[in-house]
């Protein structure tokens, strides 16, 4: 159950993960987002209305309308963070954007730990590495 309380977005990444954390500094950098951005290290999972688990698994976008993971959190994302982002935003909502932006975060997130930027802490423990959590 998501946190009645909740005001606004919340934007939950892995704090950990130097590929996650450089892309959450471009983030910043370049879209103006009205949620809250967490490393899940730090936030109120319960509250939130989700496990470690799942934070570990995938980026989460917490909203008063349930939560998103993976691409469909990438997508809410963009769509917050107006034009001209909101255009793919709301196209990687349709299929089959959806299905392709879904594999592609999954290879993406699935490998974090090769990419630049990356360290030992992207590298997901093997039985997560496939759950459809």
């Amino acid at each position: 159950m998501i946190a009645r309380y909740l005001m606004g977005a919340v934007l939950v990444f892995d704090g950990d993960c130097g590929f996650c954390t450089k892309c959450i500094e471009i983030v910043r950098r370049h879209m103006r987002i009205r949620a809250r951005i967490t490393p899940w290290q730090s936030a109120d999972l319960a509250g939130l209305g989700v496990t470690r688990e799942r934070a570990q698994y995938e980026l989460l976008w917490i909203c008063e309308r349930g939560v998103y993971g993976g691409a469909q959190a990438v997508a809410k994302l963009l769509i917050d963070a107006g034009p001209p982002w909101s255009l793919l935003g709301l196209t990687l909502r349709l299929p089959p954007m959806r299905w392709a932006a879904h594999a592609l975060y999954r290879l993406v997130a699935d490998n974090r730990y090769r990419l630049p930027g990356a360290g030992s802490a992207c590298a997901l423990p093997p039985e997560r590495l496939h759950s459809d959590e």
